[in-house]
């Protein structure tokens, strides 16, 4: 027998699973994962959600309200850090989490759930970076006003299978300290605050502040930075000013590399981020030492070293 309900569906993978295999072996990688996702299980119920089912390394759940789900995707950030903390060697790679949810109609049948608050929570999955809870507009507006000050709007998105894009919000921690998203690669950064990014982009230069970000690259003709190449996704890469930084999420299929200054290392982003700094060139989809990469150069500026460019 079905019914229908108005609840907040919500999504949860556990990333780095396949890393830990390699490193720890079949039965040791498999508790870890086991044990991390029966976390998440936990969580979510004592909360007041339901699990609707498993789904390998993630699984799905069901909210009366959003507000419950929102508690939820926050304990499960920290609680996931604190259980890869303990149950793995300090060499082995880092699990991260991705949560979305949407809030509206569902039906339920035989203990599953069907509709398309399920579909977009689904979908919005594929978006979300490490360590991140994204949520829909129509489930900020249930929330309370006190937890809707701690979402940040992001952009509308385009999800697999709908016409219309979707507003996206980002949910922000309170946790304290860095951002474990926010991975600084090569020199510290400077202590002053930076105040614009200047990206250049088949020839057309623009500068950011951050009054003018998030911005999208993809092969989207959407997206802020349109590269038509095959290798790029669509939603590509994103990047938005966050902790006091200019940080660039990978959010593509095939991977973000950066290249910074005239460094030969070049930094790897699958479905992760990193901070910008000085100068550098990002690749989609392939990397920089690849002929015709499609690139977008970067530059971190002060505004009283240089003079700000009209967008």
């Amino acid at each position: 027998m079905s019914q229908t309900v108005t609840c907040t569906i919500l999504f949860a993978d556990l990333r780095g699973s396949t890393s830990l295999y390699e490193s720890l072996g079949n039965a040791e990688a498999a508790t870890v994962v086991t044990h991390s996702v029966a976390v998440v299980a936990r969580i979510m119920e004592g909360q007041g959600g339901r699990v609707i089912k498993t789904l390998g390394d993630g699984l799905m759940a069901m909210f009366p309200h959003p507000a419950g789900a929102v508690r939820a995707a926050e304990e499960v950030h920290d609680s996931l850090d604190r259980v890869m903390g303990s149950a793995r060697p300090s060499r082995s790679p880092v699990m991260r989490v991705q949560i979305a949810m949407a809030h509206g109609e569902v039906i339920e049948v035989a203990g599953d759930c069907f509709g398309d608050a399920v579909n977009v929570s689904a979908r919005l999955l594929d978006h979300a970076g490490d360590n991140e809870t994204l949520i829909t507009s129509q489930t900020l507006a249930v929330l309370a006003p006190d937890v809707r000050e701690r979402f940040r709007r992001l952009e509308r998105l385009h999800l697999r299978g709908r016409v219309e894009p979707v507003e996206v919000w980002r949910f922000e921690s309170k946790r304290s300290g860095p951002d474990p998203m926010s991975t600084m690669f090569g020199d510290t950064a400077p202590a002053t605050v930076p105040e614009g990014i200047r990206l250049v982009c088949e020839g057309v230069s623009r500068i950011h502040t951050v009054r003018n970000l998030p911005v999208i690259i993809g092969r989207s003709h959407e997206a802020a930075y349109c590269l038509d190449d095959s290798r790029v996704s669509r939603v590509h890469a994103r990047i938005e000013w966050h902790s006091g930084n200019f940080q660039l999420t990978d959010l593509s299929s095939n991977g973000t590399y950066v290249r910074f200054g005239r460094q030969s290392e070049v930094v790897t982003l699958r479905r992760g981020a990193c901070t910008l700094h000085g100068r550098g060139l990002i690749c989609l989809g392939v990397s920089p030492n690849i002929i015709n990469a499609p690139t977008v150069s970067f530059e971190v500026l002060r505004f009283d070293d240089t003079d700000p460019l009209p967008l």
